[in-house]
This record gives C-alpha cells, sequence and structure tokens, in this order.
C-alpha cells in the first residue's frame, strides 16, 4: 500500500511503515495517523504480515508534531491540543502497545518530541548511528506527551527521564543503547538491511508466544509478584495447548527450527 504520507512495503513476512514526508522531517499530521492506523489494520488482518517495522522516508525518523501545520481550535476559538492528543496520538500509542504482532521502530534519523514518543510505543527500538532522540518540548514551553513522561521512565529511570525532558538535550544511538532506549544500533549504511533482517527473524517466531510475552510485560507494571506469578501461570497454561508449543517441542526434539504456524 502506498499513500501521500505513508509507504508500505513487504519483506518476507513483515511489512515496512514508512512515514513519507521527507520534506518536514515526517512531522506528524491528522493524514499521517490515519495513514498509520489504517496500515496497522491492514497488517493485523493480513496472515501473511507476522511484524511491523515503523520507520521515516529520508534522514529523518518523525520529527513529531508538524508545527507549520494548523492546529486544532475549539469552538471558542482557542488552541485545543488536548483534543488532538485524544484524537490522534493517544489511540496511536495504546494500539502499538497492544498491536498483537512484534513492533520494531527503525529509527534512521532523529526522533523528536512525539515521534520519539512513537519509537517508544512500538516492542524494540534499533537506531542508525545518526540518529537521535530528543524531549523537545519544553523548548516550545510544552511538556511531553503522547505517552511519553509514562514510557521514559520505564525504560531509562525517572532522574534520566526528567533530565532529558527538563534541558531537550538530544540522546544520540550510542548513549540512547547504553541506556537500554535502543536494542541496538546499527551503520547507516546497512540500517535498513539490518533492522529487514531482525524483523524477519521475528517473523518466524510464535505469534501466540510474542503476544503473551507483550502482554505479561505490561501487566508487570501494575502487578505485585503474586500478582504475576498468577498472571504467568494462566498465561502458559493456555501457551501449553496451543500448535506452536507441540511444533516448539517436536522441533527441539528432531534438533531442527521450528515451523510456527503461519
Amino acid at each position: 500500500m502506498m499513500s501521500d504520507v505513508l509507504v508500505t512495503t513487504h519483506r518476507g513476512a513483515a511489512a515496512i511503515l514508512s512515514i513519507n514526508r521527507p520534506q518536514r522531517l515526517n512531522a506528524l499530521t491528522p493524514e499521517v495517523f490515519s495513514a498509520l492506523q489504517r496500515a496497522l489494520d491492514e497488517c493485523e488482518a493480513a496472515p501473511d504480515v507476522r511484524c511491523v517495522v515503523l520507520t521515516g522516508e529520508g534522514r529523518a525518523f518523525c520529527a513529531g508534531q508538524d508545527l507549520t501545520a494548523e492546529l486544532p481550535r475549539d469552538a471558542e476559538g482557542a488552541l485545543d491540543i488536548g483534543g488532538m492528543l485524544d484524537r490522534d496520538y493517544n489511540p496511536l500509542v495504546l494500539r502499538l502497545q497492544s498491536f498483537p504482532k512484534p513492533t520494531i521502530a527503525a529509527v534512521n534519523g532523529p526522533a523528536v518530541g512525539a515521534g520519539a514518543s512513537l519509537a517508544m510505543g512500538c516492542d524494540i527500538i534499533v537506531a542508525s548511528r545518526a540518529a537521535y532522540f530528543q524531549q523537545a518540548f519544553v523548548q516550545i514551553g510544552l511538556m511531553p506527551d503522547a505517552g511519553g513522561t509514562w514510557l521514559l521512565p520505564r525504560i531509562i529511570g525517572l532522574k534520566r527521564a526528567l533530565a532529558l525532558m527538563l534541558t531537550g538535550d538530544r540522546l544520540d544511538a550510542a548513549a540512547a543503547e547504553q541506556l537500554g532506549l535502543v536494542y541496538r544500533v546499527f551503520e547507516d549504511a546497512a540500517f535498513m538491511e539490518e533492522a529487514s533482517a531482525l524483523a524477519e527473524k521475528l517473523a518466524q517466531g510464535s505469534l501466540s508466544a510474542m503476544k503473551a510475552i507483550k502482554t505479561a510485560l505490561v501487566q508487570s507494571a501494575t502487578n505485585d509478584l503474586a500478582g504475576q506469578l498468577h498472571h504467568e501461570r494462566n498465561a502458559q497454561a493456555q501457551l501449553g495447548r496451543t500448535a506452536d508449543f507441540a511444533e516448539g517441542v517436536m522441533a527441539f526434539q528432531e534438533k531442527r527450527s521450528p515451523r510456527f504456524h503461519r
């Protein structure tokens, strides 16, 4: 699928969604959000898609909200940023967090403001050597949104997240990897090849197991240990009855790679 603001390509069982506004550093507009939601609907419904990669065309991942576009206003004519978050940003971040197939943010360049939040909404972040992350909201008199104040401190710790948000400093790819925000950093020339290879690896895995892992980690944010043990027990009992588990055990016994249901 291709639209004016989003390009979808496929590599094996992985779908690559690339925001296509390079002249604006892939800044976000209502059209981009609509295109991403439609693409995610299609990827979820397509049995031949088993992993989704989110990236950007050109030299940026995403510069956040397009501040050159007209911002929404309420009935009295006042700026309505809250309404914009309700309509566009928050549903997409929640969708990424609960998406039933693994997601990778392939951060090929700057991920700024809500662009960084979208990356953090994905399951795994990989970055090119030239990439950086920036909580730039304070520089325009705003606070981080799109889940940034929930996601970032849980990934790198409260004090580091607070410092990055208060200063608006850039975090380069190497530092992001050291802090645990980024899983792997790849050289620029081989970046999309490496990111696509990771996506293909995930696409070969058990979707039922990966979905259960994602759900369990979300639950762990609010469960105590006893509650998490109970959740693990019930989820594992369900997974033990799946064809994927049967195939995994058989593959182990036969000393071969598993061929999970597609």
